[in-house]
């Protein structure tokens, strides 16, 4: 339907039906929030009164106005359903003698309820208020049941009312529902006024709806409930039975019952709107017109009024004109045309004489039939109707005899609901347009009767004879009428344009708007008829009329366009500039005439002006002015008003103009005595001047300059003079005060434009202060003791004064200079200066003061008003003084910080209290601290008064800040029950509102009815924030109180219900989660996200804060869980897309996944499975998710799916991971505004100034302040002097905005990082709970590891996006880290418990996804560039989970493996793991030199974190890379000198660590991924080559800090408890161990090709010899030390050798020395053996079992071995020493004495033997007997070995037969802490277990080997030494002592060993005598017995051969047998 243009004056504009929602606001806002609950518990009769009514309106409502998708199908099966209900009205369903006995039986039978199962008893209370009910509104007694059980379902939304009191409410509003709907549908019907612009399929339904019902007789039945239904006769049946209850009850029925009343009359109405109403019906209505009254005041009431509009419409053919494409259509319906019938039946019908109870009325409806005949009659069609169109002018008169105007305007002008509808202005705009258009004669003859009639009381003015009776004042009634009509345009339409016709030339285009550039255009007929109307008027005009056409003059110009042409007739109207020389006056009617007038007043009075000393003053002679000019004044004053008003080129114009003068007139005229309501008028003119701030500046002087307001006592005047005697005397005198409210209106305004600082300079201590202490002292203080006769006047006056306040504080910005005492001088002596208005005013409200306490009481008067619910006099005014109250409370709240700060900082002596401490202070009223209570319960009336309780939301929010206040609010709140019960309502009304909305447009720009839905939906955002603000301060707080928390008990204690249950009121929770639940069971989600986004987000803001306080989250997630089912209904609709505030959005996302996160935690600890399982599939699977609604029947929600084509999706077909979808739904990329382009600014200094004005907003944004910027360049600019400056204003203004407009910019780029950060870091936590907090069998392991490859690869690709941003990157590095790790982990896991390897390759992710991992990972990796090395760690750390996946992991040795052929070895398959490791390092080889730089340079340098992860990456890749690419890189790029160099910078920081108290342990972690590193290098002959180049051992000699070896006793005080903290023992072997291991592998590396690494070993040991000795000297042999010994005899076995020596070229005498430490370590070693091997061994192993029993098995394992790796070094160096010495044995050298006895200690090695050894036994050479023992011991150690091997590699193979205790013992060892292997499950035991035994397998696999070396070297050396003895040696003289002495041992190796290696001569041979020799054969033929010998050759057989195939130990044994029985040849 196009839309035609505003000005064809015979157009009703088709548009859209806004006003149908303004009519709408006043229905009771209380029946909440389309309570949908469809009342399920409906007793089995049929339809309930209430819930399917009120479900039925939300559905007309959602599919007319909403226009929501889909809505169509729905709304035609709910009208079908519902078709009686409108067909029988308001028909209640009927009384029953069987319904009666069936309710009757329910207290004792019970009675089945729908929806839930069995019957219910119902207690005889409630069946007895059912009759009640049942026979107050003649219902059936089923029904009333029923809404009896509604009203109890629904009293938590009622508080303070019983179930009664609501269903009675329930009752009413179900029929609204009905009425409501009706309307609403018959609106939507197509028509000839207006269209909603609807789909035709809807549009068709609901015409065919329609129509059907007004065939069946809708109207009368409409017009007989409007008649029957009647407020006060229903209140007497009500106030009968007590079904009223409190005030606010009763309001609400009644609006109830009018709203009702009004819906109906309106669907008539719209319904004749659009189309004619049947014969029948017409008369029908006009039938019931004729009986209606008037109120009391003489107007209709709203009904009425829409049933008289309803007539107007039907009789209404106007629309006729228009030329909109369906008009034949419409013609063809129209039966004003079409029938005769129904034209003759209308037109008998108001010919009939029979006089109606308002002849006004029947007047009005004459003169609509009278110009509808008009109309008719010039239409073609009209000639068959001529009979009728004839009686038009007859019509015309009877009307205008029935006084038509007159009743237009007292009875349907005057009613409230008038101005509130569009199309009633519309209808009457063309009725009298018509009138004046249609019948130009009768105008004519109302003129000349008016004419006529002026001559009349003319002429009896002259003869003082008394008036005519015969006066007529019909044309008078007519203008007042216009004026009055056109004065109120509410929708700004402006209909008044078409009175005035553009006759003057356009040079004025812009004013004309529609005529731009249409010069030629001649305007329609009407409107030259009118415009001619409006000039013709004005010509010769009798002074009967000259009010009246002023008055109508006044209406025409309302509007910017009327205004100027109503300014431009009053200037042509005046003489031209040669009659003004003839003197001829122009017309009355132009600005001439007027102003001309005033002046000469001005004159006449000024003469009079009295002395202001002289006692006459009270009572000057008025002669200037009568009653009848006072009038003529005043509609003039109002006029120019008006115009001035509108119009600013008036208002200049007029002004400017030399001769008139107006503003100095009517400031002379205010001086002079007239009456005060001329002043007034005078002050109100001059207030619209004032509009224009270059006007404002100059009005500021002449008043100040006139004294209207004494400012200066002149001396010697005794009393004051001015207002103010006018108020304290002659006003107060009257009881009326319409100068004073003027005055405070002409300040106001003036205030706005401009506030003059120098005003009254030189007179005076400048400013305004004077106008404020006038104001507040002589205006606001008195105002409520003053003596009022219109009652109303009172809050008139208060409302105009605090207008001024609240202006004067909104503009006050707190400087330093205003705390300053400043001085000015006056006639010569100094002065104080005034302060700033603002100041003054802060500084009141900051102190006890008079106007605190008076605007305090103000809002208790106020808030006790309100709360009676009645209308008084002055509401309107009251409510808005009390809206200043607040906004001045709020102003200073929000200003005080900055106003106290400034005043300590100036220490200036005032005193002032912060406000939210005097609004704890006593009221004077009340006695009680009760300030803050009445401000809160301005919330109690948001429904009526939205502003106040936006107010009262913010003062509260400021307040809610201070945590000392809250917690004495929360006493004030909960102190009176009552009180505490309302507050708690308020709040819950306010958030409740469902009609909030959100938006961006400007406050000015909206209709006063989106207006205030914008400020309900501030109100609800400020109560969320109090809450959100709340919940962070200590309990007890506001937000527990509100939220429904105990205040009183412990919080935790708390136990919340659904609203209702145990007694439970509705609390703030349940609002919010009744907003957030709406919309959540339809497809589209909760529609709160996308209707108010910031709303929602707070929502879930607080949801989530209640749920992650540990006192409130107890309760919160068991009742969202239980009673709500909240997370799942809202994480299905997850992720919420708003592409209009994506911020939002994100924030929305981001509380609803943290608070899931925390629901899973919980779960998953409490091990509620079930509803962890939903939660977890919900979020990860990616089949089609299928809604199952609780009771298992299908819900609506799957036939709406089926119905919207949701049967596309096949069975298999996947859909996106819920979690990946949310994903996709943050944006990574982030456009950043361009860089500032300035002409006049220095852009540096801008960017300071910008970063100046920068603050932490309440989110923890950092934001530009834009004010402040604002205010700050402003001032810049305004700094600036000379012309140029002024000329470049403009410019730098506009330079200014861009700036602006650029921070705001960056302020939002800002906020939508920290959104999707925000988004990004929730969507991580909740994967990262869903992985680890998690049941893990609740994941599949497959399902797991592809979740985890979806999840990265998507993160991937989001983040290598091109434009990603890089404050997301650090997220998206962590993310990628957790979900790695546990990739790996899962691979890992799932290995162990399947342990076959799948034919795809790996587990059930295949390579393809690992390498496009892999890839993707290092993609990142590169991606980040030289910076982001924290970010880089989690890479790293990334690499290295991903790395260990293709490592294999520990197999059992089975020792049998050895046994394979190599051959087999080298053709067997690849296995997936080294398949995988050589792809992978393929693909990491692809990224060549750039990724090895980037991993090289983190290793070196940088963070520390980072760099041990570089470290450890390099070490793992080195493992990996056969080819040894990197480390050919890291050795020639020179990274690798640079790591072996920085060994010796470490130094110091180590030392530093062997403090008792260490600093920080990041050295050592560096040192010990350091060394890593270089000992994976060391472990290839390349690597430990190229090591030893680069001089490492040369370094770490150089290191100082292995000779501090911390004092092991000393230290044990001061360990840390928790075990955290190693102690410094432990710390020191966390330094050396590594570089022994270090050491030991280069031996072994190097070991092949020269002894360079050798040479360079022993040069360290000998450097660090004294440290070394210390510590093979070690007493206490603990795990620590073991392990140092084992590695520490490893590397000397290796080194302290005689061959080694010869590799340096040193001086003898430093190969002495060295020769000497070498001796010693030697000496050292053999001592250690005889330790180990002998004494101490059973004690050692004993101890461990003592120390630690819980951790024995492992321990005890591990020292098994340390202590037969040390015994196997010794015996190897032994060894080496007896092979290096000699090929032979005769000229071997000796280690061992040549004794077989075995050393003591043997029999259970009781502690004490070592004592009892002679104290030379340890230094003295060990017997050989030791090494007999140790073979002996260690061959029964094989066995005990050999077997427990076995017995565990059998259990590893039957691991799942094994019994439950046996696995739990046996996953002791790996879970930490006490009592932790009982949380494990069955499942995670076996792999645990699995884990244990391969250890234990391989750990004796390892003992088995290091027991067959020792039995090996053993047996070798027995061998050499017995071959040496009983075959080369001779023995010396037996005198010698029977054991040789330590002399003789000492000597041997002194001399043999070192000197050359000679061969033994006599001086050793002659030391052992005969005796001993034969006491060693006979010892050793003993020991080495047949039972030994079996022993040896079957751990050959068990063992060795399985190794290889050379009989060693079958030789050795062999050999040693002869040896010891043959006898010496």
């Amino acid at each position: 339907m196009h839309f035609l243009s505003n000005n064809d004056p015979n157009t009703i504009i088709k548009k859209e039906v806004f006003s149908i929602s303004a009519r709408r606001c006043t229905a009771t806002p209380v029946l909440l929030s389309g309570l949908m609950m469809a009342v399920q518990m409906a007793v089995n009769s049929g339809a309930s009164l209430w819930g399917p009514l009120k479900e039925l309106l939300e559905t007309v409502d959602g599919a007319v106005l909403r226009r929501q998708p889909d809505s169509v199908h729905l709304l035609d099966l709910l009208l079908k359903k519902h078709k009686s209900q409108f067909l029988y009205l308001f028909k209640n369903p009927p009384k029953s003698s069987e319904q009666r006995e069936k309710v009757r039986k329910a207290s004792t039978e019970g009675i089945t309820i729908q929806g839930q199962q069995g019957s219910r008893l119902l207690p005889e209370q409630l069946l007895t208020e059912a009759f009640i009910l049942s026979d107050l509104f003649d219902i059936g007694e089923l029904a009333a049941l029923e809404l009896l059980l509604a009203g109890e379902q629904q009293q938590p939304h009622f508080p303070g009312l019983t179930r009664g009191l609501v269903a009675v409410l329930l009752y009413w509003d179900g029929k609204y529902c009905v009425a409501n709907s009706l309307r609403t549908l018959i609106q939507s019907r197509h028509g000839k006024t207006f269209t909603l612009e609807l789909s035709e399929e809807l549009v068709a339904l609901t015409t065919r709806f329609t129509d059907e019902l007004m065939s069946q007789g809708l109207t009368k039945r409409i017009l007989t409930l409007v008649s029957e239904i009647n407020v006060t006769r229903e209140f007497e049946r009500l106030q009968k039975e007590r079904g009223l209850g409190n005030e606010k009850h009763r309001k609400e029925v009644s609006d109830l019952i009018k709203e009702c009343r009004q819906a109906l009359a309106d669907c008539l109405f719209s319904w004749t709107c659009q189309s004619p109403l049947p014969e029948d019906d017409t008369l029908a209505l006009i039938g019931h017109l004729e009986t209606v009254t008037v109120q009391a005041d003489g107007s209709l009431d709203g009904v009425n009024l829409a049933l008289v509009m309803a007539l107007l419409y039907c009789l209404d053919v106007s629309f006729i004109e228009q030329g909109t494409e369906d008009r034949e259509d419409l013609l063809q319906a129209l039966p004003l045309l079409t029938e005769r019938q129904y034209v003759s039946a209308v037109h008998n019908r108001l010919m009939n004489n029979q006089p109606w109870k308002l002849p006004g009325l029947q007047a009005v409806c004459r003169l609509a039939w009278a110009l509808s005949l008009r109309v008719l009659s010039q239409l073609p069609q009209g000639s068959a109707l001529v009979e009728f169109t004839e009686a038009d002018e007859v019509l015309a008169d009877q009307a205008l005899l029935g006084d038509v105007f007159l009743f237009m305007k007292e009875g349907m002008l005057a009613c409230e609901s008038f101005t509130q509808e569009e199309f009633y202005t519309r209808r009457l705009h063309s009725l009298i347009t018509d009138f004046l258009a249609l019948m130009p004669m009768k105008v004519k003859q109302l003129r000349n009767r008016a004419d006529e009639d002026a001559r009349l009381v003319h002429m009896s003015l002259q003869m003082d004879s008394e008036l005519p009776s015969s006066l007529r004042k019909d044309l008078d009634h007519l203008m007042t009428l216009i004026g009055d009509f056109y004065s109120k345009d509410s929708f700004g339409l402006e209909l008044a344009l078409e009175f005035w016709c553009p006759t003057e030339s356009l040079q004025h285009t812009s004013l004309h708007g529609s005529y731009l550039g249409m010069a030629i255009q001649r305007p329609p007929h009407k409107q030259v008829v009118l415009a001619k109307f409006v000039r013709q008027m004005g010509d010769l005009l009798p002074s009967t009329l000259y009010i009246a056409y002023l008055h109508m003059l006044k209406g025409l110009s309302n509007g910017p366009q009327c205004a100027h042409y109503c300014f431009s007739l009053l200037k042509t109207n005046g003489p031209t500039h040669g009659d003004n020389i003839q003197g001829v006056s122009g017309s009355p009617v132009s600005w001439e005439h007027f102003f001309h007038s005033l002046m000469l007043y001005h004159e006449n009075l000024r003469r009079d002006f009295p002395n202001p000393d002289a006692a006459q003053y009270r009572h000057p002679p008025i002669r200037g002015i009568t009653q009848r000019e006072l009038e003529g004044l005043t509609a003039f004053l109002q006029l120019l008003a008006n115009i001035i008003t509108w119009s600013e080129n008036a208002r200049l114009a007029l002004c400017e103009h030399p001769q008139w003068t107006p503003v100095v007139v009517m400031l002379g005229l205010l001086q002079c005595s007239v009456p005060p309501v001329l002043k007034a008028e005078l002050l109100h003119c001059l207030a619209a001047f004032g509009k224009s701030p270059e006007i404002a500046a100059s009005l500021w002087q002449s008043l100040e300059y006139t004294q209207i307001l004494q400012t200066v006592r002149a001396p010697g005047q005794r009393q004051a003079a001015g207002i103010e005697v006018e108020l304290n005397e002659i006003e107060s005198s009257c009881e009326e005060y319409p100068l004073t409210r003027a005055f405070c209106h002409l300040i106001s305004i003036l205030v706005e434009s401009s506030l003059p600082v120098n005003l009254g300079a030189g007179l005076r201590a400048p400013g305004f202060q004077p106008y404020l202490n006038f104001l507040r002292e002589g205006v606001f203080l008195p105002f409520p003791t003053r003596a009022y006769r219109r009652p109303g006047e009172k809050w008139e006056v208060a409302d105009a004064v605090l207008e001024v306040f609240h202006k004067l504080l909104r503009d006050y910005e707190p400087q330093p200079s205003d705390f300053v005492q400043e001085m000015v001088e006056l006639q010569g002596e100094q002065i104080p200066a005034h302060k700033p208005p603002g100041h003054s005013i802060m500084f009141h409200l900051l102190n006890d003061s008079p106007t605190l306490a008076l605007c305090l009481s103000l809002l208790e008067e106020g808030v006790r008003q309100l709360d009676t619910y009645a209308t008084f006099p002055g509401k309107k005014h009251l409510e808005s003084a009390v809206l200043h109250c607040l906004c001045l409370l709020d102003l200073a709240l929000q200003k005080e910080l900055v106003f106290m700060d400034l005043l300590r900082e100036s220490q200036s002596p005032l005193l002032i209290f912060p406000l939210e401490q005097l609004l704890q202070g006593v009221s004077a009223q009340t006695k009680r601290a009760d300030h803050i209570v009445n401000i809160a319960r301005y919330l109690y009336h948001s429904s009526t008064n939205p502003e106040a309780a936006f107010q009262s939301s913010k003062i509260l929010r400021h307040i809610a800040k201070y945590p000392n206040i809250q917690t004495r609010l929360v006493g004030d709140f909960t102190h009176d029950q009552i009180v505490s019960n309302k507050l708690m309502a308020g709040f819950v009304e306010c958030l409740d509102n469902e009609e909030a909305e959100e938006g961006t447009e400007k406050e000015e720009e909206l209709e006063p009815q989106r207006k205030i839905t914008r400020i309900r939906h501030k109100i609800q955002i400020h109560i969320l924030n109090l809450l959100i603000t709340s919940l962070e301060l200590k309990t007890p707080n506001l937000g527990l109180y509100l939220l429904g928390y105990e205040v009183k008990k412990p919080v935790s204690s708390t136990n919340l219900q659904d609203p209702g249950v145990l007694g439970c009121p509705r609390s703030c929770l349940h609002a919010i989660l009744s907003l957030l639940q709406r919309g959540t069971e339809k497809r589209s989600g909760p529609t709160l996200t996308q209707q108010a986004p910031h709303l929602a987000e707070l929502c879930y803001q607080v949801i989530y804060q209640l749920c992650a306080c540990p006192d409130t989250s107890g309760p919160t997630m068991r009742f969202l869980r239980t009673s709500q089912d909240f997370l799942f209904s809202h994480l299905q609709h997850l992720p919420f897309i708003l592409p209009s505030n994506q911020i939002a959005a994100l924030s929305q996302m981001s509380w609803l996944m943290k608070t899931a996160a925390i629901e899973l935690r919980v779960t998953s600890l409490n091990r509620q499975r079930s509803h962890t399982q939903r939660l977890v599939s919900l979020l990860l699977d990616d089949q089609p998710y299928t809604q199952h609604t609780a009771d298992g029947e299908s819900g609506m929600e799957e036939e709406s799916r089926s119905v919207c084509g949701f049967l596309h999706f096949d069975s298999v077909s996947k859909v996106r991971r819920k979690l990946l979808s949310v994903l996709d739904a943050i944006d990574f990329s982030q456009d950043i505004p361009e860089l500032l382009q300035l002409d006049f600014f220095e852009r540096t200094q801008i960017e300071q100034v910008i970063s100046n004005c920068e603050q932490v907003n309440e989110h923890g944004h950092t934001v530009c302040n834009v004010k402040l910027l604002h205010r700050v360049l402003v001032a810049e600019i305004n700094a600036l002097q000379g012309m140029a400056a002024i000329g470049q204003r403009p410019l730098l203004m506009e330079e200014v905005n861009s700036v602006l407009q650029q921070v705001v910019e960056r302020n939002r780029v800002r906020r939508s990082l920290s959104a999707k950060r925000h988004a990004l870091q929730s969507w991580r936590s909740l994967v990262e709970t869903l992985l680890t907090a998690c049941p893990s069998d609740l994941i599949p392991a497959e399902d797991r590891q592809l979740i985890i490859r979806d999840l990265l690869l998507d993160l991937h690709d989001k983040v290598l996006s091109e434009d990603v941003a890089g404050e997301l990157m650090p997220i998206v590095a962590g993310a990628v880290f957790t979900l790695t790790a546990h990739l790996s982990q899962s691979v890992l896991s799932e290995q162990q418990s399947t342990g076959v390897e799948s034919s795809s390759g790996f587990a059930s992710i295949a390579n393809s996804s690992l390498h496009l991992i892999l890839r993707k990972l290092l993609d990142f990796i590169l991606s980040t560039g030289g910076g982001y090395q924290r970010l880089r760690a989690h890479l790293y750390g990334s690499l290295l989970y991903y790395l260990q996946i293709a490592q294999k992991p520990e197999e059992p040795d089975t020792l049998q493996s050895a046994g394979k052929a190599m051959w087999e070895r080298l053709t067997s398959p690849e296995d997936s793991f080294s398949k995988l490791q050589r792809e992978d390092l393929a693909i990491i080889e692809n990224y060549g030199q750039s990724l090895m730089e980037v991993v090289c340079r983190d290793a070196c340098d940088g963070h520390e974190i980072s760099r041990m992860l570089a470290l450890a990456v390099l070490d793992r890749i080195l493992a990996i890379d056969r080819q040894n690419q990197w480390l050919l890189y890291i050795c020639n790029s020179g990274y690798l000198r640079t790591l072996v160099e920085s060994l010796r910078q470490d130094d110091g920081a180590l030392q530093s660590l062997l403090a008792p108290q260490p600093p920080l342990f990041k050295p050592l972690y560096i040192y010990e991924s350091k060394m890593a590193l270089l000992t994976r290098v060391a472990k290839t002959g390349q690597g430990a080559v190229e090591l030893l180049r680069c001089g490492l051992v040369a370094h770490l000699t150089e290191c100082q800090v292995f000779d501090m070896v911390p004092d092991s006793d000393a230290h044990r005080v001061t360990r840390d408890p928790s075990g955290f903290i190693p102690s410094p023992m432990d710390r020191y072997r966390q330094i050396l161990l590594p570089a022994l291991r270090l050491f030991q592998i280069i031996l072994t590396s190097t070991s092949m090709n020269h002894q360079q690494g050798a040479a360079q070993i022993l040069q360290w040991l000998i450097v660090h010899a004294d440290t070394i000795q210390s510590l093979l000297r070690c007493q206490e042999l603990s795990m620590g030390a073991l392990q140092q010994l084992s590695l520490l005899t490893g590397i000397i076995s290796k080194t302290a050798l005689p061959g080694v020596l010869e590799m340096g070229e040193v001086s003898s005498a430093v190969l002495m020395e060295f020769q000497g430490h070498i001796t010693r370590f030697q000496r050292l070693c053999l001592s250690l053996l005889s330790r180990l091997a002998g004494s101490e061994r059973e004690r050692l192993l004993k101890q461990v079992e003592i120390n630690a029993p819980g951790e024995s098995a492992e321990q005890r394992e591990e020292m098994e071995v340390a202590v037969q790796q040390v015994c196997a070094n010794i015996m190897e160096y032994c060894q080496t020493l007896l092979l290096q010495s000699s090929s032979q044995a005769q000229f071997s050298i000796c280690l061992f004495s040549p004794s077989g006895s075995e050393p003591a200690g043997r029999d259970g090695g009781r502690p004490d033997l070592s004592a009892s050894l002679p104290p030379m036994s340890y230094s003295r050479a060990p017997s050989l007997g030791l090494v007999l023992y140790l073979l002996k011991n260690t061959a029964a150690d094989f066995f005990r070995f050999h077997q427990s091997h076995r017995q565990s590699l059998s259990k590893l193979q039957s691991l799942d037969q094994l019994p439950p205790e046996e696995l739990k013992e046996l996953c002791q060892g790996l879970v930490a802490g006490p009592g932790a292997i009982e949380k494990t499950s069955s499942v995670q035991r076996s792999p645990l277990a699995k884990k244990r035994l391969v250890q234990l397998v391989n750990n004796r696999a390892k003992l088995l080997a290091l027991c067959s070396y020792v039995i090996e070297t053993c047996l070798f050396v027995l061998w050499r030494h017995l071959e040496y003895y009983l075959l080369h040696c001779t023995p010396t003289d037996p005198k010698d002592s029977l054991m040789p002495g330590a002399s003789l041992y000492r000597s041997r190796l002194g001399d043999d060993l070192f000197s050359g290696l000679q061969s033994s001569g006599s001086r050793g041979l002659s030391r052992v005598s005969q005796p001993d020799l034969d006491l060693l054969k006979g010892d050793m033929a003993a020991g080495f017995g047949e039972a030994l010998q079996r022993k040896l050759l079957e751990v050959e057989g068990l063992y060795s051969q399985v190794r290889s195939r050379y009989t060693f130990i079958q030789a050795l044994v062999r050999r040693i047998r002869g040896l010891v029985r043959q006898t010496k040849s």
